[in-house]
């Protein structure tokens, strides 16, 4: 049985119900193919690219009542992972369920992509499994702006802060710049602040407790500033390829795009995204289960 939800709103994911029920049989069967490869459990979790379709608190007890329904791998666990991200705080406690159930032994592989709080769930695995056209993304919150769209929280902050710079210094009319400034509010830029420092700090804290664990914590910030800040990569949602994710300390494999695991992965990812192109938001598969929203 599938479950769906009658339209999308700001509730929605307060308001799913996923039962389980058996994973169709080719991708059941890529599946097994892929833990045959690494010897570890596999759970593949994709989520559509529709614009409410985002990781989300509710994904971790979804992940967690699939993990509680499969054996494990004393050789630890994977997490096959396509989104274009969602909440940071979801992620942090997606990374907190396949550390404890995988007892810290526990991989990301990237078939496509994985932006944003997508990321982050990466940065908090031991290993990374990505190929040349895999893609990691800058993991700087946004926020919706009913006059412009979403917005970069790391922009509007920066933008403020540049803007009172300026009137600070400027020599004759301020009234230029406090009119600017009016169409900031304090107590908002506060709270983008923190958002900012949040996203920063989870991402640190899992580096620290796993693939970066012998570096100091003002060694790791500076090592994944180009995750950081959008002022890097001039924009959220361009894409950080496996040679700059290298470069920035991070623990990736490279799946060579010849090798059978990557056939295998690739095989799976095409067949789900399908799925996802038909109506379905989210699914979430082990060898043995299916989880649809």
């Amino acid at each position: 049985m599938e479950t769906t939800d009658e339209g999308i709103g700001k509730s929605v994911y307060n308001q799913i119900l996923s039962e389980v029920h058996q994973a169709p049989k080719a991708r059941q069967e890529l599946i097994c193919g892929i833990e045959e490869e690494l010897n570890m459990t596999v759970i593949s979790f994709f989520v559509s690219c529709y614009p409410g379709a985002m990781i989300h608190d509710s994904d971790a007890n979804m992940l967690q009542d699939l993990l509680l329904n499969t054996k494990i791998n004393d050789n630890g666990l994977v997490l096959i992972l396509n989104s274009n991200g969602g909440d940071g705080l979801a992620a942090e406690r997606i990374v907190n369920i396949c550390r404890a159930y995988s007892k810290n032994k526990f991989y990301v592989i990237v078939p496509g992509k994985a932006k944003s709080a997508a990321t982050i769930i990466c940065l908090g695995c031991s290993k990374i499994y990505m190929s040349p056209t895999a893609e990691l993304g800058p993991i700087d919150p946004q926020v919706f702006a009913e006059d412009s769209g979403v917005m970069s929280v790391h922009s509007i902050v920066y933008s403020y802060d540049r803007l009172f710079k300026e009137a600070r210094f400027a020599e004759g009319r301020l009234e230029p710049y406090l009119q600017q400034l009016e169409k900031y509010s304090n107590s908002q830029i506060e709270e983008l602040r923190r958002a900012l420092e949040l996203s920063e700090s989870i991402a640190i804290k899992l580096l620290k407790s796993g693939m970066m664990k012998e570096l100091a914590e003002d060694t790791i910030k500076k090592k994944i500033e180009l995750f950081l800040s959008p002022l890097n990569t001039k924009s959220h949602g361009r894409p950080i390829f496996l040679s700059d994710a290298v470069q920035c300390g991070i623990n990736i494999e490279e799946m060579k795009i010849d090798s059978k695991l990557w056939k295998l992965v690739w095989s799976l990812f095409s067949r789900a995204d399908y799925v996802l192109s038909s109506g379905t938001l989210k699914l979430m598969e082990s060898r043995d289960a299916n989880y649809r929203v």
